[in-house]
């Protein structure tokens, strides 16, 4: 099986470079299956019900959040009508959504998909990452109950994020991390089959502080006080991450996914 996944798409760059690129990458990479993180699509902080259909529209197939989920008004109205929208698994029992879902492909095919949000440096009170995952590991077994699981670990530390990826070394096709927006381009398979990378970068301007305008985050820097962040407005690239999984689920082949004016710079002399 084939399956794209894009990092955090940051502002209206980012869900119009989405709508560009995605039809032809879907295409390229014939991939049964789509997912992409929308936690930063509505003006860079949350999602909300129309940049949500943008980027189902685009192409998507599944949407994992992060820990600006509730950042906007009417996110709890869709979280909790959209089966395709998932939010990080480990937030307190009672949280409204859910955080993990299948979605079956055009070939009958199962991919699962579970969020979970990593807690250092990480704001908001949370459920423990791993044993949360502990428990979901009972629930989904590669070969068994699905045919390809994908975790999408939104966290600050690298050291976080890497220990979530041996956790579920064996136990699922790809481990990937968003929040941080800038491509860690460590993508590697495990020792257990289980593909990973650190961060898969954001779909945003990279011209930018990790999306936001430089004219709004220097104020932030430079001085006392909060200034609001505003999304920068400049030509976005899309990174990623593709998949393919063999028959019992794990992963045959990973690579790091780069489209856009962000591109690697060779030094030949």
């Amino acid at each position: 099986m084939n399956i794209l996944f894009f990092g955090d798409v940051v502002g209206t760059p980012g869900r119009v470079a989405l709508a560009k690129y995605l039809p032809s990458l879907r295409a390229k990479y014939a991939a049964d299956c789509v997912i992409v993180n929308g936690e930063n699509s509505a003006a860079g902080k949350g999602i909300t019900a129309e940049t949500a259909q943008e980027i189902l529209n685009a192409g998507a197939d599944i949407i994992t959040l992060g820990d600006h989920t509730f950042d906007q008004k009417g996110v709890e109205e869709l979280l909790a009508s959209h089966p395709r929208i998932i939010r990080p698994a480990n937030y307190p029992s009672g949280t409204i959504g859910r955080g993990h879902t299948t979605f079956t492909t055009a070939q009958g095919q199962r991919v699962s998909v579970i969020n979970l949000m990593g807690r250092v440096f990480m704001r908001g009170s949370l459920d423990c990452p791993f044993q949360v995952s502990k428990t979901l590991m009972e629930a989904y077994r590669l070969a068994e109950t699905c045919d390809a699981l994908i975790i999408d670990i939104h966290a600050e530390a690298t050291s976080e994020k890497a220990a979530i990826g041996h956790f579920w070394d064996g136990k699922a096709s790809l481990v990937v991390g968003t929040h941080t927006h800038i491509p860690t381009r460590d993508t590697r398979l495990q020792p257990g089959g289980t593909a990973f990378q650190t961060d898969a970068g954001m779909c945003g301007d990279y011209h930018s502080s990790l999306g936001m305008s430089f004219a709004s985050v220097l104020p932030n820097f430079l001085h006392a006080g909060r200034i609001k962040f505003t999304p920068a407005e400049g030509e976005a690239t899309l990174c990623g991450v593709f998949v393919q999984t063999g028959g019992n689920g794990l992963a045959t082949r990973v690579e790091a996914v780069v489209v856009g004016p962000l591109q690697p710079v060779t030094n030949n002399g």
